[in-house]
């Protein structure tokens, strides 16, 4: 068992407010530059660059948890990741039957390009990805957990797209695996402020849309080995695997 540092929220440029210079080969090689052992690839309601990031991280040792940041019918951000390309595939199809049909403007809200390992456009997503789909947040739970993935509800402490910002408190009946702190606010003191949350799990994470951002806030786990089923234990705290609160 061992310390792995992961970071699990990080957009391409595909999402529309990712910069452009978030290429898969780009994010690989500077979360390797960096020290990360796990990222999270979470694109705003897409799936779509997780593949070749995870071909591409192989080479460099570099796990890769697969998913996407969607935006329920509430607008709550919530990360979702699977374990294995064929029900993130089946994920993918879910997202794009519930996407609302509202095209993007580049000139306003920017490109949303998909790109191969070699850095060439393959696909450019057409209706604008930012947007809720219409499922709320419930839904997507189920959904999620239905594909054996893992759902944890994003930077709830932000004041915009958050749990709290957005429902006024955290469900205590909702299902989820742990709950993600932005950079702003340490695990500690999140605690102090929400006493009634300090038995639940959390990490923190970067959601770096920019080269610069990545890796800047992580999380580390503590694992056999750097794969989604012992992330999932970790999450539960169970076998000794463990989210080690940062210092």
């Amino acid at each position: 068992m061992q310390i792995y540092r992961a970071d699990l929220h990080m957009h391409t440029l595909l999402s529309p407010c990712g910069s452009l210079e978030m290429s898969p080969r780009t994010i690989v090689d500077t979360a390797a530059a960096r020290g990360l052992d796990i990222i999270g690839i979470t694109d705003h309601n897409s799936t779509r660059h997780c593949k070749v990031i995870h071909k591409l991280a192989a080479t460099r040792n570099i796990a890769v948890l697969c998913g996407a940041e969607v935006t329920s019918s509430e607008e709550v951000h919530c990360l979702a990741f699977l374990p294995d390309f064929e029900r993130l595939d089946l994920f993918e199809n879910y997202l794009q039957a519930h996407m609302q049909d509202f095209p993007n403007d580049p000139e306003y809200f920017g490109d949303q390009v998909q790109v191969d390992e070699n850095e060439e456009i393959i696909y450019q997503e057409e209706r604008l990805l930012i947007m809720a789909i219409d499922q709320d947040i419930d839904e997507i739970e189920r959904q999620v957990h239905a594909l054996g993935g893992i759902f944890i509800p994003a930077h709830i402490n932000r004041p915009a797209f958050g749990l709290i910002s957005q429902l006024g408190f955290v469900p205590p009946d909702l299902n989820y695996d742990a709950l993600e702190l932005s950079r702003h606010i340490t695990t500690k003191d999140f605690k102090k402020a929400y006493p009634e949350l300090a038995d639940k799990t959390f990490i923190r994470s970067s959601d770096a849309h920019y080269v610069e951002d990545i890796g800047c806030c992580y999380t580390n786990f503590y694992l056999e080995q750097p794969t989604f089923d012992e992330i999932k234990l970790a999450l539960h705290n169970v076998g000794g695997r463990y989210v080690a609160e940062e210092k």
